[in-house]
Formats: C-alpha cells, sequence, structure tokens
C-alpha cells in the first residue's frame, strides 16, 4: 500500500491555478523525485502535502484523508517539510535548531536516541552546537535543516532544492546523507531537485512536472533513457 497518495489535486493561490489535476503515489521506505522546470509546481505540490496551501483532491498519508488537515496535525502523523530556503532559526543556536525538531514530541527518551542518532549523521553539529546557526554556510544550514526535520521522526520527508546553490561536493554529501535516512531508518522521501541527474541516482521512480500537470513519470531508470527527460534534464 502507498504511503502517500495524490489524486487529481490542484491547487492554487487566489485565483492562479498552480497544480491542475496532479495524482501521484509515495510507497512505504521509498525515494520518488519529482523534477520539472521553475514555474512547474513543483513547490507547491509539496505544499499540498504539508498543508500549507489552498487545494482540492485527495490527499492520503498512512491510510488518512489529511487534505483537510491543519499543517501541524499533517506533522504529527510524520510528515516532514524541509522547504526551499531552509527556513532555519537564524539567531538560534544549532544545538536549539536541531531540538526544535523535537518540539511535538513527549517522549523524551526518544528525543535523547534521536539526537544522539543525528550527531552520528551530522557529526559537526556536536562540534559546534552552541554557534548561531545564521554563522554556518549555506551547505551546513541545508544539513541543518534536514537534521531537525529528522528530529520529528518523520515517516515521510519532503525536500524541496536541498542541492540549490550549493557546491557540488557539498550536495553530493548531502544526497548522501538522504539516500543514508532511507535505507537505515526506512524514511520515505519525496523530493524536489533540480539536479536531475542526482535526484534519478537515489530515486526508485520519478515523476517529471510541467505547467501544473504531470508529463511524465515511471521508473528512474526508464527516465534517465526517456529521450525529452535526458535531453532537457540530464543534457545529453
Amino acid at each position: 500500500m502507498a504511503l502517500l497518495e495524490l489524486e487529481d489535486v490542484v491547487a492554487s493561490y487566489g485565483e492562479i491555478e498552480a497544480l491542475h489535476g496532479v495524482s501521484l503515489t509515495v510507497g512505504e521506505r521509498e525515494v520518488v523525485a519529482m523534477l520539472g522546470p521553475n514555474g512547474a509546481g513543483k513547490t507547491t505540490m509539496l505544499r499540498a502535502v504539508s498543508g500549507t496551501v489552498k487545494k482540492t483532491g485527495a490527499v492520503v498519508f498512512g491510510g488518512r484523508k489529511i487534505d483537510r488537515r491543519a499543517p501541524e496535525q499533517i506533522a504529527r502523523l510524520g510528515v516532514a517539510h524541509v522547504p526551499e530556503g531552509r527556513g532555519i532559526y537564524t539567531q538560534l543556536t544549532v544545538r536549539d535548531n536541531v531540538r526544535m525538531g523535537a518540539y511535538m514530541r513527549r517522549d523524551r527518551a526518544g528525543v535523547k536516541r534521536d539526537y544522539q542518532r543525528v550527531l552520528d549523521y551530522f557529526p559537526w553539529v556536536g562540534r559546534r552546537g552552541g554557534q548561531k546557526a545564521g554563522t554556518l554556510s549555506g551547505g551546513e544550514q541545508q544539513m541543518l535543516a534536514i537534521a531537525r526535520a529528522v528530529m520529528s521522526r518523520p515517516r515521510l520527508l519532503l525536500l524541496d532544492e536541498p542541492s540549490l546553490g550549493l557546491a557540488p561536493i557539498v550536495s553530493r554529501e548531502i544526497f548522501r546523507i538522504v539516500r543514508a535516512l532511507n535505507e537505515e531508518q526506512g524514511v520515505a522521501v519525496l523530493l524536489v531537485e533540480q539536479n536531475a541527474r542526482a535526484a534519478l541516482e537515489i530515486a526508485s521512480r520519478a515523476y517529471v512536472l510541467e505547467a501544473g500537470r504531470v508529463a511524465v513519470h515511471g521508473e528512474a531508470e526508464m527516465l534517465q533513457a526517456h529521450e525529452s527527460v535526458r535531453r532537457v534534464y540530464l543534457g545529453y
């Protein structure tokens, strides 16, 4: 059974319709990539899942309809959204940013264990826990945003352009960690990413969104061989 299902989702900002009947699925423990040009509706699609945009259609998570739930209710069910731009608390320390990810949890022992798990994936967090988050590099801020999301113990991680503006070596490290979270912790991932090549390397399936509609979808290997996808998004 799919962990996440969207069926005929239409989303809009005022009178401007950004999604025109999008349907997709993400399975348990699966990484699914969402590709497409700027303005295609990819960010809006993630917001439709996390409950931060007006929409119609069905959104089902873990067998429950969530399309009418508030964002904080969706987060409690196990959906963690790391938005484009990271959204960290720049005036708080690195340590406090990470702990903010667990603010809805009441299991202190579990939170302590998960903080240690974060340190396993992001060792520099332990070394620089007292540093102001706003003084970190762009790549470190992106990793911090993911670390904060991990503290909520999500079943599904929504990642919006995690490699945007980062050096290739930093991007590779972020994708390595995302893959590890999926393979070792069983976290499903819905990944919006401009770097199509990197996204298809860690995803099992992918969707291409164009002008608010799904244009192509299928297994990642199939899309890597798809002529138009190769030409437009992979550059060969």
